[in-house]
């Protein structure tokens, strides 16, 4: 006899981002007076208000903002365009990042050598990892992945009560389970909303009676 397999499912892993320590992350990057400072608030703008993998960041092209739209176009998996709406503070870092950066053509987000001079080649991947851990570093704040911002933006928006559907357009997945995986906000709204349910029972000091209300047919 065949056996299916049983799925299970897992804690979720990865963490949100706290806006505390958002806040250290920009605040390390305005320190840094090279061009790599202000790139890096732009960056970290993209990944955690927009929600963007950090593949979808890195191939970002300077013609894909569009600052009076106050919109990003996003290529994501599956070739599948999306667009995204940075706020005004990740639009401001990003029109700084252009100043500095030059308005020419090519990769939104480029390498920055330690003497200040930027490459016209756009980051990778690992950059990415290697960005955010410098800077976490300098922040003295917790591991913060890539990944940890898009979980951040999604579990966020599903706490301020953005339906899923709208919720999965914007992070650009095409099943909504895949977002609801994303989902980790903290135990105490789960407890909260539990608790706006109801069983008409308390112990009385014998226990095990039941205190309730007859059903209304009685």
């Amino acid at each position: 006899m065949n056996v299916g397999l049983v799925r299970g499912t897992r804690l979720k892993r990865g963490r949100i981002v706290p806006a505390g320590e958002l806040s250290s992350l920009v605040a390390v990057c305005l320190e840094d007076q090279g061009p790599a400072g202000i790139r890096d608030i732009a960056l970290i703008g993209v990944l955690y208000i927009c929600g963007l993998r950090r593949a979808e960041a890195v191939s970002l092209q300077v013609s894909d903002l569009h600052i009076k739209e106050k919109a990003l176009r996003v290529l994501g998996k599956g070739n599948k365009e999306r667009r995204v709406f940075p706020d005004a503070g990740t639009l401001a870092a990003l029109e700084d990042w252009l100043t500095v950066r030059g308005r020419h053509e090519g990769a939104l987000f480029n390498r920055v050598l330690k003497g200040g001079r930027i490459l016209l080649g756009p980051l990778t991947d690992q950059a990415v990892y290697v960005v955010l851990a410098k800077r976490w570093r300098q922040a003295g704040v917790p591991p913060v992945a890539p990944h940890d911002f898009r979980r951040t933006f999604i579990s966020t928006l599903l706490s301020k009560g953005v339906d899923m559907l709208t919720v999965q357009r914007m992070a650009g997945h095409s099943d909504p389970r895949t977002t609801g995986g994303y989902d980790l906000r903290p135990e105490s709204e789960m407890r909260q909303a539990a608790a706006l349910l109801h069983l008409p029972y308390h112990h009385t000091r014998a226990g095990g009676a039941v205190d309730a209300a007859p059903p209304a047919d009685q």
